[in-house]
C-alpha cells in the first residue's frame, strides 16, 4: 500500500490540521548524503561539544514544552497530562544519556598476554528508524539519542498520522546533529535499509517481521519492539486494594494504547472477588472527553475503527462465557470507547491472545501460582509482567519462571532509563534504554597487540 501523503488530525475534533506528500527515492538519496556529511562533521567534534549539541535537544523540549505537550494531544489524542509527562521523560532521558555516555563508551581493558588488549565501542553509520505513532517525542528520541552518543547518524521515518509533529521538530534543532526525518512510501523502505547500517523499528509483529525480513536480506542490525500482552498476576497474599489501582491505571493510561501495559490480570481465585470489586471502583473514577481538558481522565481513540476492535474482542469473550462488569458496549462517538472489564474470561478468548490496543482488560481467574505462570507464558508475546504478592521471596522464585524481557514486582510494568527495556518472542529483540541501549549500533571492536 502506498501512503500517498501524510495526514495529521486533531484526533478529537477529527479536523485535517496538517498534510504532506511521501518524499520522492531522490530525496532518500539526498537526504542520506547529507546524514553521512553531518555525521563526519559531528565525530570530529570533542565528545564535551557533540554532548552539549545533543543536550540542546533537551534545551528545546523544556523552552517549548507546552507548545509540544499540546501537539501531542491533538495528533496523538492522549490526555494533556500524559503528553507533559511523555516531554518530561524525553528530556530526563537526554540528560541520562549525556552523562553516562562518556563513562559507557570508553574502551574497556582485557587482561590477556597482549601488551594491550581492549574492546572499543564504534558507531555503525546511518541507522534508520521506522517510528509509531503513540509517543511521537518519546519513541524517536529514546533510539535516537543513544544512537547519536554513539557517533552514528539517526534517519526517522515517522508514522504517517504525526507527521506534523515531527517536522516541527526538526525545524527547530540545531542543523549540526547528523539527525533527519523523511516520509517514506512504503515502497520505498526497503531502499533507505539497504542504504544504512542499522534499523531501529518499534511497532506490529507483522510489520516487524517484514522489516526483519528487508534487514536480513541486507545483513543489517536490527532492533525490534514489537508491543506486548503484558501479564499482570496478582497472587492470593497481594495488597489487592494497589494492584486494583495499579492495574486500573496501567490498563486505561493512555486509553489502553500502550504496548506495555497490563493486558492479562491473572488472579488466584482465593482473592478474584475482592480483587475485581476494588478494580470496578477505580475504573468508575475515569471520565471520558476531550483530552485537552483537565477533566478528563482518558482520551479519544488514535486509529479508525479502533473502537469496533475493541467491540469485536468484548463480543467474542462474552461468547465464550465471559462476564461484562464494566463497559463493554460501542458509545455513540466512535471515537471512543468506554473502560472495560471483563471477568471469568477463557484461556481461548482473542482477548487473551491477541494484543488488545484499548481499553479493555480481561480478568481470568486460576487455581494457584503454578497455574497462574503457566497462563501467564501462555502467549506469543514476552515484553513485560507483573507479580503482587507480599511473599517477595515467593515473588522473585516465580518472576524467574516468567518468559518475558521484564518482571515488575508489586509495580505495573513500565521503563525506567537506567534500565534496559525490550522483550523476547513475538515481542522482538534487541534492547532500549540504560547502558544496553547505548552499545546496540555500535561495532564492539577488539584490539589486540603483541
Amino acid at each position: 500500500m502506498k501512503l500517498n501523503q501524510y495526514i495529521t488530525k486533531n484526533i478529537y475534533t477529527q479536523e485535517t490540521i496538517w498534510c504532506h506528500a511521501s518524499n520522492a527515492p531522490e530525496d532518500l538519496t539526498n537526504k542520506v548524503d547529507d546524514l553521512k556529511n553531518r555525521r563526519q562533521r559531528f565525530i570530529s567534534l570533542t565528545l564535551s561539544e557533540r554532548m552539549n549539541l545533543i543536550n540542546s535537544i533537551a534545551e528545546e523540549l523544556k523552552n517549548q514544552e507546552k507548545l509540544y505537550s499540546e501537539m501531542i494531544c491533538e495528533e496523538v489524542g492522549r490526555c494533556l497530562r500524559e503528553c507533559e509527562a511523555e516531554v518530561e521523560k524525553t528530556i530526563h532521558l537526554i540528560d541520562y544519556y549525556t552523562r553516562i555516555a562518556q563513562q559507557m563508551l570508553m574502551p574497556k581493558d582485557v587482561d590477556t598476554q597482549a601488551s594491550l588488549s581492549q574492546v572499543c565501542y564504534e558507531p555503525l553509520g546511518l541507522v534508520l528508524a521506522v517510528m509509531p505513532w503513540n509517543y511521537p517525542i518519546w519513541q524517536m528520541l529514546r533510539f535516537a539519542i543513544p544512537a547519536l552518543c554513539a557517533g552514528n547518524a539517526c534517519l526517522i521515518k515517522p508514522a504517517p498520522s504525526v507527521g506534523r509533529i515531527t517536522e516541527f521538530f526538526f525545524q527547530q534543532i540545531s542543523p549540526n546533529l547528523p539527525i533527519d526525518y523523511i516520509f517514506l512510501e512504503d515502497d520505498d523502505i526497503e531502499l533507505a535499509i539497504e542504504q544504512s547500517q542499522g534499523l531501529a523499528f518499534t511497532g506490529s509483529v507483522n510489520t516487524g517481521r517484514q522489516l526483519a525480513s528487508i534487514a536480513g536480506k541486507h545483513l543489517k542490525k536490527t532492533v525490534l519492539e514489537l508491543g506486548g500482552s503484558n501479564a499482570f498476576i496478582v497472587f492470593g497474599d497481594a495488597d489487592l486494594k494497589q494492584a486494583a489501582k495499579d492495574a486500573c491505571y496501567s490498563r486505561f493510561r493512555d486509553a489502553g494504547q500502550s504496548c506495555n501495559a497490563a493486558k492479562r490480570i491473572i488472579v488466584e481465585n482465593s482473592c478474584v472477588e475482592l480483587f475485581t470489586e476494588y478494580l470496578i471502583e477505580e475504573t468508575k473514577k475515569i471520565t471520558l472527553g476531550n483530552p485537552i481538558l483537565e477533566s478528563s481522565h482518558m482520551g479519544p481513540l488514535h486509529l479508525e475503527n479502533a473502537a469496533q476492535k475493541m467491540q469485536f474482542y468484548v463480543d467474542d469473550a462474552i461468547k465464550k462465557g465471559a462476564h461484562c462488569f464494566l463497559g463493554g458496549h460501542a458509545l455513540e462517538n466512535p471515537i471512543f470507547y468506554p473502560p472495560t472489564i471483563l471477568g471469568n474470561v477463557a484461556k481461548n478468548s482473542l482477548v487473551m491472545k491477541d494484543e488488545v490496543f484499548g481499553p479493555v482488560l480481561p480478568i481470568l481467574t486460576v487455581a494457584d501460582k503454578d497455574e497462574a505462570i503457566q497462563v501467564a507464558n501462555d502467549t506469543t508475546f514476552g515484553l513485560g509482567a507483573a507479580i503482587y504478592c507480599q511473599n517477595i521471596q515467593l515473588a522473585q522464585h516465580y518472576a524467574k519462571l516468567l518468559e518475558v524481557g521484564s518482571v515488575y514486582i508489586n509495580r505495573h510494568t513500565s521503563s525506567d532509563l537506567r534500565m534496559p527495556f525490550g522483550g523476547i518472542k513475538d515481542s522482538g529483540y534487541g534492547r532500549e534504554l540504560s547502558e544496553f541501549g547505548l552499545i546496540e549500533f555500535v561495532n564492539i571492536k577488539s584490539y589486540w597487540q603483541r
